[in-house]
């Protein structure tokens, strides 16, 4: 039996490429779950650059044992729920380089998959690398995903690789839960002017283009920046116009998964 064999919903967060805010948003996702009472695991699957334990502040943490399975990282959240983590990045020295090939990191990856304790999971987040390796597809046949979530951000040059994403999804006959787009203008603290200092309206026209859902926009926020650099998710800050945007998200996310 799988150590996923007790995991109610999946779900893939990609990017067609990197750079786009992809693992932010499958960590606050994550999180933003926990809070809403779910029990919820978060899977590091970019094997080779894997970055969420630096982002949830548990670098130095390792997962424990039960004599046949790894047990993922828990980190509390509140007092009654938490959220279960696993990463490449608990496994090596810190900073140091994975040069694997393809077949080595999709071993580990079923690793994760088949010989890690998850337990009982309302939710599963698979943060997976950029683009359309191995991994994703790979990741299909291991798991019964319910959709995946592309995350771009609203500049042309960033459209066509998000498109791809989509495409391989399609082709793979995994839903398109919808796309994100992220870094969607920046509104000056003391003026209020908004800036799209990354174009306007990308992801929006992507998802009406390719017939998937929009799911929303995250803006340029130096708060996500600061929160990923001291490993505290954006979304438990209060009284946040970003954070409300993302609940919404998280949101229309629970109702597609959900119907």
């Amino acid at each position: 039996m799988s150590g996923a064999d007790y995991i109610q919903h999946k779900i893939m967060i990609m990017s067609g490429k990197g750079g786009v805010g992809k693992t932010t948003v499958a960590v606050n996702l994550a999180l933003a779950l926990v809070e809403t009472g779910k029990n919820v695991g978060l899977l590091d699957a970019d094997i080779t650059g894997p970055n969420i334990p630096k982002m949830l502040k548990i670098e130095d943490e390792f997962p424990s044992g039960d004599g046949e399975r790894l047990v993922p990282v828990y980190l509390p959240v509140g007092c009654d729920h938490g959220i279960s983590v696993m990463s490449m990045a608990f496994m090596i020295e810190r900073d140091a380089a994975i040069p694997w090939h393809s077949p080595t990191r999709l071993g580990v990856l079923r690793q994760f998959v088949d010989e890690v304790q998850w337990g009982l999971l309302d939710y599963l987040i698979i943060d997976l690398p950029p683009g359309t390796g191995d991994e994703p597809l790979s990741i299909t046949t291991m798991l019964d995903v319910d959709g995946a979530i592309i995350v771009t951000t609203p500049q042309d040059v960033a459209l066509p690789d998000a498109r791809r994403a989509i495409n391989m999804a399609n082709e793979a006959k995994i839903p398109v839960i919808g796309v994100i787009e992220n870094m969607s203008g920046f509104v000056c603290p003391n003026c209020g002017i908004r800036l799209n200092l990354f174009g306007e309206g990308g992801g929006k026209r992507l998802a009406d283009e390719t017939g998937v859902p929009f799911l929303g926009s995250i803006p340029i926020d130096p708060m996500i920046v600061r929160s990923g650099d001291d490993g505290v998710p954006f979304v438990v800050e209060p009284h946040s116009s970003t954070v409300r945007s993302f609940e919404e998200i998280v949101e229309r996310v629970c109702d597609a998964v959900h119907t």
